[in-house]
């Protein structure tokens, strides 16, 4: 009996130990294992476009929202965070010293400069974190005045700011085939960090996982969020929304003849959005819960008046999508390496 025992002991040691290895080989592929950079290249096109239009619009009546004249001005804007007028956050903004019209024109006019570079991939490098910097001093100065938009621009510019994102379908691509050519090595050798060569990354994997990480929080807590309504679970939260002529961009009241139609697209929404954190990972559910993230907020965008929020939130599903996919897409260009390699 001893000696069954003991066997059998040693047999689950083995067991466990196999588990322990598989589990940790497992989470250091999640995190570390180099990754192409197209997804996050399309992602900062998009970001960057949706930001440079944020700007714009920002731009087409600038006092009003930055300044000594602004609706909510420099002052409130400070008590807001500093725990005057709330609670008190650690959030700084330089914005809150500037009174000047001018100095804010010039200001602004960087900030578009910059989400513009970034946009287009010129030297993104530099103009990445300088985006992200100027798109995190406007928020802070904004309190007040902010949406879902600019929460979800923030956070995707930030991840995407520390990446080699400019790699492919960029200015900083061009550049590098102009620049480096085939040279094995460059005249200044800044050149190959400036200009990143279109090659896996363990930088582009991290910077993908905290995308995709991020958004299944944001998801999980916006349905534990609806969950505590009673219009979620009785199922005319989605009546309640298209009725209301305050958002309303078309007009979608016919619903109201199938009852059965939004109370179970009410209840779809509801549990989709709370199990969306472990329904994208699986490959035979992700698709799905993709197609339903590209609904519900075509939906939100063309329904309800937000169309920039519903546009941004399927730019931020698009994390999902796998680099090789758009790989094969590009074809034998994405299979030549230009220039040293570069590791990011």
């Amino acid at each position: 009996m001893n000696g069954k025992f003991s066997q059998r002991l040693a047999a689950e040691r083995e067991r466990v130990k196999r588990s322990a290895a598989d589990f940790v080989r497992s989470w250091d592929a999640f995190w570390f294992l180099p990754r192409h950079v197209e997804t996050l290249a399309i992602l900062r096109i998009l970001t960057g476009a949706m930001l440079l239009y944020t700007h714009l619009v920002l731009a087409t009546d600038l006092g009003s929202f930055l300044g000594v004249d602004a609706w909510i001005n420099n002052d409130t804007s400070r008590a807001l965070h500093d725990g005057r007028l709330g609670e008190a956050t650690a959030a700084w903004s330089y914005l809150w010293s500037i009174d000047s019209p001018a100095w804010i024109a010039a200001h602004h006019v960087l900030v578009i400069l910059a989400s513009a570079s970034f946009m287009v991939g010129f030297l993104t490098r530099l103009s990445g974190p300088l985006a992200w910097w100027f798109q995190l001093m406007i928020v802070h100065r904004l309190l007040g005045s902010l949406f879902g938009l600019d929460q979800i621009l923030t956070y995707c510019v930030m991840y995407l700011a520390f990446t080699p994102c400019g790699a492919v379908f960029s200015v900083d691509a061009w550049l590098r085939r102009r620049v480096l050519g085939r040279r094995r090595e460059p005249i200044w050798k800044g050149w190959t960090w400036l200009l990143p060569a279109d090659q896996p990354s363990v930088a582009i994997n991290i910077a993908t996982r905290l995308l995709q990480l991020h958004l299944c929080v944001i998801y999980l807590f916006g349905g534990l969020a609806k969950a505590r309504g009673q219009m979620w679970w009785d199922g005319t939260a989605l009546w309640y929304a298209v009725g209301n002529y305050e958002y309303q961009s078309w007009d979608a009241t016919f619903i109201a003849a199938y009852p059965g139609v939004f109370t179970a697209l009410t209840h779809v929404t509801l549990l989709w959005e709370i199990f969306y954190c472990a329904l994208v990972w699986p490959r035979w559910t992700r698709p799905l819960t993709l197609a339903i993230a590209v609904g519900v907020h075509a939906g939100i965008g063309f329904g309800l008046g937000m169309a920039t929020f519903g546009i941004m939130m399927i730019a931020a599903n698009f994390v999902f999508i796998s680099p090789e996919w758009i790989r094969r897409w590009r074809g034998p260009t994405a299979e030549r390496l230009e220039g040293p390699s570069q590791t990011a």
